[in-house]
């Protein structure tokens, strides 16, 4: 049952914010919690040792204070520091919070040139009939961060602790 649990929530949470953040151009904050809580409950299910699970929270403690400041200073959507901060805990302080951050980056800039390109072409005219295609194309919008977010989660999760005990308890 833990290992449905885990091998389900994480990559479920991904998947949902990236489609959220596509269409809407918003991440629920329940996407957040739910990757907090569980990682919260499940963690010391899976035999990490405290010294283990407080370095998991410190790491996204961090996280959290740098996303919000970008925040703040307007650089950074509420909803994607929050899924950042949330993505860091089930990750840790570990190689994979590198490629995290490098994937994301990595797919974020990809991801800011096609919406800047389309917000330049003429094709944003004829496209934005399209509801979501018409907020993406808009000037007045930001880029939807949290697909490449859900994207580079996903990316890292089998190197995730959590995943990597799913994955021994099924060999």
């Amino acid at each position: 049952m833990l290992e449905a649990v885990i091998l389900v929530v994480f990559p479920f949470c991904m998947v949902f914010a990236a489609t959220s953040d596509l269409l809407s151009m918003t991440i629920a904050n329940r996407v957040s919690a739910l990757l907090i809580a569980t990682f919260a409950l499940a963690a010391p299910l899976t035999g990490m040792d405290w010294t283990a699970y407080g370095l998991h929270f410190a790491t996204a403690g961090v996280v959290l204070l740098v996303t919000f400041s970008l925040f703040a200073f307007n650089a950074m959507g509420g909803g994607d520091a929050k899924l950042m901060t949330a993505t860091t805990l089930w990750i840790g302080y570990s190689m994979g919070l590198l490629q995290f951050l490098v994937y994301s980056s990595l797919i974020g800039g990809l991801l800011t040139i096609l919406i800047l390109s389309l917000r330049a072409s003429p094709f944003a005219v004829v496209l934005g009939q399209v509801e979501f295609i018409r907020r993406i194309a808009d000037k007045d919008h930001g880029i939807p961060y949290g697909i490449a977010l859900g994207i580079a989660g996903l990316i890292v999760f089998p190197e995730t602790p959590l995943a990597r005990f799913v994955i021994s308890s099924l060999i």
